[in-house]
């Protein structure tokens, strides 16, 4: 089945038009210039007014319906980039390949990359509301950033007096009938470390150790589900190893993101003779598979031969792999305010270290920006006991809740309306861009929602398309409400 075809009857149709076009542009972060420009001349066809900002943020703008001139405006806002994340064996090539979905069950899924979901359909749906002439509403801006799943760069640059509307409606959460009225802040850590190279000793034997199977997902939705992180299992495989048989190792590799749950990592390790691990490695694979149980049960320990002339210095070997036992990851504390929300949490995304050097990835969030802070320092201090570079960079701010917001009341009173049932409050330990936003345009009264997405920022995302038809109806519903007052 072509990428076409999939969306040919799903409802409702101008909103997975809009995705069907996101999916067949390349758009990861820092490279959204071509899905913008094809965005520019989609609003030039419409009659839709366009302007991009020193940032690379796009922001339309269309006046309200004749008669609704005087109800407040409304700020539709998304971003246009994806975390890209493919499997081992994929051939795919996120600059120019197109995502491929396929429709099972009930659900758009891309099998063997991201999706996109995450955050092409708030996308899809403000572009269809935006150029919507049926639609009766009020003045009606829509803010896509850019940049927003490697640090938030599109909001930061986002300047003052860019955008003109009272009220917000964030399109970028995964959870059907929930409202979110806060986010978690954050910032990363990079560690750095300079090595100097060694030859290979004669007669030694060159071998690849995988973890790989893991489900990874998104490092602020799925990390209080304790999913394995192959970043540190490998390196605890590595810790175990080293009472086994003295080895020298030549590189470690894991993860591809920051803000995603590291699915795969690699060492290259050299012996002085390859002693049979088979055995032992299955019963590590056995014991990891236990800690995981009922999580990450597919996960896969394995080996192979490799080549190498150059190994990492006994000392540096020692400084990395120590430190990243050390090293902290996971959920750090759970809210007291908020039940069954994490507080503050860190994700070690990725490492990738060689002989003559290499970096790794911490990704910090927190709902408490002091715990944030806190949490980083630890880390920094881990690392500055062997003199190892560690810096903070990127910290955001969280979107503090609001529960008497105006906007939150029209919410609910819709949903409760059009569906029949209650809509839940919540707020969320991933990071919006709706904390950032809110500091340059103080006042702003904001509200998230968005439909059905599992996976998200891992192979096999998908996106429960009865979702994205009832998210359809709430947002013009919404707006056709928010018109009247």
């Amino acid at each position: 089945m072509s990428a076409s075809s999939v969306f040919s009857g799903l409802s409702p149709a101008r909103v997975w038009q809009h995705f069907a076009t996101l999916c067949a542009i390349p758009r990861a972060s820092k490279h959204e210039g071509a899905l913008r420009d094809h965005l520019l001349a989609w609003a030039q066809d419409e009659g839709v007014a366009a302007r991009v900002d020193a940032a690379g943020n796009l922001v339309l703008s269309s006046p309200a319906s004749p008669g609704c001139e005087h109800a407040p405006g409304v700020i539709l806002q998304a971003h246009l980039d994806m975390v890209c994340q493919k499997n081992t064996a994929s051939q795919h090539d996120f600059s120019k390949d197109p995502i491929r979905p396929v429709l099972r069950d009930g659900w758009l899924i891309a099998e063997e990359t991201t999706l996109g979901a995450d955050n092409g359909l708030g996308v899809a749906l403000i572009l269809a509301a935006i150029s919507d002439r049926e639609l009766r509403r009020g003045p009606l801006e829509a803010l896509l950033t850019v940049d927003e799943e490697a640090g938030m760069g599109g909001a930061r640059g986002l300047a003052a007096g860019m955008l003109n509307g009272r009220l917000m409606l964030n399109l970028d959460t995964e959870a059907w009938g929930e409202f979110y009225l806060g986010c978690a802040g954050g910032l990363d850590i990079d560690v750095q470390r300079a090595g100097e190279p060694e030859l290979l000793p004669a007669g030694w034997q060159v071998c690849r150790l995988a973890v790989q199977g893991l489900r990874g997902g998104h490092s602020g939705v799925d990390i209080h589900e304790e999913r394995g992180n192959a970043i540190k299992l490998l390196v605890g495989v590595l810790h175990d190893l080293a009472a086994r048989v003295p080895y020298r190792l030549v590189s470690l590799q894991g993860g591809t993101a920051r803000n995603a749950l590291a699915r795969e990592a690699f060492a290259i390790v050299a012996l002085p003779e390859l002693p049979s691990l088979t055995d032992w490695l299955a019963e590590q694979q056995q014991v990891l598979r236990n800690m995981l149980a009922g999580v990450d049960e597919q996960l896969t320990l394995s080996i192979e031969s490799a080549e190498a002339d150059r190994v990492m210095g006994a000392e540096e070997q020692f400084v990395w792999l120590a430190s990243l036992h050390a090293a902290p990851h996971g959920v750090r504390r759970m809210s007291r305010q908020l039940p069954g929300v994490v507080e503050t949490s860190n994700n070690l995304g990725m490492v990738a270290i060689d002989p003559a050097g290499g970096a790794c990835n911490f990704m910090v969030r927190s709902l408490v920006d002091r715990s944030a802070e806190a949490l980083a320092d630890e880390i920094v201090s881990l690392f500055a006991l062997t003199g190892t570079v560690a810096e903070k960079s990127g910290q955001y701010p969280g979107w503090a809740p609001k529960p008497d917001s105006p906007l939150l009341k029209v919410c609910q009173s819709v949903f409760r309306r059009e569906f029949g049932t209650e809509s839940r409050v919540q707020v969320i330990h991933a990071g919006l861009e709706c904390g950032i936003i809110g500091a340059r345009y103080p006042g702003l009264d904001t509200v998230s929602f968005g439909p059905t997405i599992h996976g998200a920022h891992a192979p096999g995302e998908r996106v429960d398309v009865a979702s994205v038809d009832r998210c359809w109806h709430l947002l013009r519903t919404l707006l056709g409400e928010l018109a009247q007052q």
